[in-house]
């Protein structure tokens, strides 16, 4: 095989909490993770030598810290591989969003070259490398709808919540994934605050959805929606257009609203388009994504 093409899928956090800080820095999560068909489109190429990425991204960060690039030489890095590779990627989710765009990325790379060079590393081999890249790239390699526990290596998966059809908003500003968590005095947010991650669970599983996204949380909510007004009122606009639930995915700034009904998503993507104007950067109708493949 010379060359593959691949899908790296967005998420959004339907539940977010965080319980506690390690010592190296790292805070521990505790999250309702779920893949959207919204996605990046890679080809990857074997070359004679080095790692090469091409990208239409309009404000690219040096090539050695994109996530995507990174993903390929830690996997030629740690397999001793020998040649070359190069990396066309076409971005579709935007950047800085919390819908896990780069982190996907990564993701679908370090799929691509266990199966481009026939590698036959598991799943789980390649969470575990993929954990040193992001929080987030270990559920991005397993997709679906999963309880992601630590910084994000321990996965449980879980029934998908079918049915809904996803609104995607994203605000035209960029949020910073470290200054939020900065921000974030963990240690003082109240219960109401926090998912019910045992309700979330049992409700999935009974399939009971209206019930299910009335009880969406994320505590990074408090610092976001503080420094970016537009996001809670974002939240606001989907609830009055009837959505089931409504909620920032993760640092935001996308907000998310989950539809039972697809005349009250529309309507409803076509009022923010009006009401919000040139403050939003996107808005997108999508749904949910039960395998990654």
């Amino acid at each position: 095989m010379k060359s593959l093409r691949l899908k790296a899928y967005a998420k959004i956090n339907l539940g977010l909490d965080v319980s506690g800080k390690r010592p190296d820095g790292y805070h521990l999560l505790s999250s309702v993770m779920q893949t959207v068909n919204l996605f990046d489109e890679l080809e990857l190429t074997k070359e004679e030598e080095g790692i090469r990425l091409i990208t239409d991204m309009e404000a690219a960060p040096p090539m050695e810290e994109n996530l995507a690039f990174r993903a390929a030489r830690l996997m030629f890095e740690t397999f001793s591989l020998s040649g070359g590779l190069s990396i066309r990627l076409k971005k579709n989710i935007p950047q800085a969003a919390g819908l896990g765009g780069g982190s996907a990325d990564a993701a679908a790379v370090l799929r691509g070259v266990n199966r481009l060079f026939e590698l036959g590393e598991t799943n789980e081999s390649l969470e575990s490398l993929g954990l040193g890249l992001g929080a987030d790239v270990p559920f991005l390699i397993r997709g679906g709808t999963c309880l992601a526990e630590g910084v994000g290596e321990i996965l449980t998966p879980l029934v998908s919540p079918e049915g809904f059809r996803v609104l995607l908003a994203k605000p035209s500003v960029q949020v910073s994934t470290r200054e939020v968590f900065e921000g974030l005095c963990w240690e003082t947010i109240s219960s109401g605050e926090r998912p019910d991650m045992e309700s979330l669970m049992a409700l999935l599983k009974a399939g009971n959805r209206r019930a299910f996204a009335s009880g969406l949380k994320n505590v990074l909510e408090r610092v976001t929606l503080v420094r970016y007004p537009v996001v809670a009122d974002l939240k606001a606009a989907m609830v009055s257009c009837k959505a089931a639930g409504s909620l920032m995915s993760g640092s935001g700034p996308t907000v998310f609203g989950l539809f039972e009904e697809e005349e009250n998503a529309r309507e409803c993507m076509n009022r923010l388009s009006g009401d919000f104007g040139s403050r939003l950067q996107m808005v997108y109708l999508t749904d949910i994504r039960k395998e990654y493949i």
